[in-house]
Formats: C-alpha cells, structure tokens, sequence
C-alpha cells in the first residue's frame, strides 16, 4: 500500500511514516486547544492525567527537581516518596455560581484538574531529608544522596575442596 496516499497534497511525511506525522499534527492540534482555556501547555499522559513541565538535574549531593505548577496552591499540591519512586501530584476544583432572578438565570461552572508525574530516582533517599518548597508556582524538591556504606576492601577464605 502506498502510505503516501493516506496524506493531504502537499503533506509530507516524518521519516517516511504517515502516522508520525498524525500523531504530531494531534499534539500540535490539542496543545492549541488547551491554550484557548488558560490552560499551561502541558504533556498530557494516557491516564488522561496532564503531566507538568519540570526540570531535572544530578549533582554531587543528589537530585534538584523544580516543575511548573502555574495557578496553584502548596496546598493543593503532594508529594509521595516510596523506596525509589516520587510522586508529584496536584488537584484543584473550583466552583463558581452565578445566580440573578430578575434575569431568570442560574449559572454553575466547576472545573478540576489533576496533574501527576512520577519519578523512578537512580537511588532511594531517605525521606525524613527530603526537602521540598513551593514559589511563585514553581515546585522546588531536593533529593539528598544517602550516605553510602563504606567501600573497604575484605580478603574472601576460599575453602579447598574435598
């Protein structure tokens, strides 16, 4: 079959695959979707949770994670540690209402909105050292290395065998 058919005149593929280049007409198309709401452009995930922006950087002493989290409240947001594994998550609902009689009308608009990422770390951190602080929308956490056993050297017996 000749996939170059499936395409609009004038249309070229991603490396010779139509539905690469389907796939990212469709992101472009939701990401501008989302944008005609307030909404941040974000990457939303097959869970149909939206995953926030975020950076990540290893130094010396461990992990420096900061994720963008526009428009909410440190209360609104929670951050999980088990063994390995972070999880970023942040929900908010909101509810307006409107309501005039001489008009006859009644308005009700609720809105929410989860947003969740998780992170596998290269190492479990202790979570009592952890630290994580929210500014100006911004998420800042510190993922401190634990202390690491000491790397002596041991003689091993070997046994003869009998």
């Amino acid at each position: 079959m000749d996939w170059k058919s499936l395409l609009a005149p004038g249309r070229t593929t991603a490396e010779g695959d139509p539905f690469v280049a389907l796939r990212r007409e469709m992101d472009r198309m939701l990401e501008q979707f989302g944008r005609g709401f307030g909404l941040p452009a974000m990457a939303t995930t097959s869970t149909g949770f939206v995953s926030p922006r975020v950076n990540v950087a290893e130094t010396e002493k461990g992990l420096e994670i900061s994720a963008e989290l526009p428009g909410f409240k440190p209360e609104e947001v929670s951050l999980d540690l088990e063994g390995d594994v972070l999880t970023l998550k942040a929900e908010r609902r909101q509810e307006r209402e409107e309501k005039e009689e001489e008009k006859r009308y009644h308005l009700i608009e609720r809105m929410s909105g989860s947003y969740l990422r998780r992170f596998a770390l290269p190492f479990a951190p202790q979570s009592d050292a952890v630290q994580a602080r929210f500014d100006n929308g911004v998420l800042h956490v510190f993922l401190p290395r634990p202390p690491e056993a000491p790397k002596g050297a041991s003689r091993i017996a070997i046994q003869a065998g009998g």
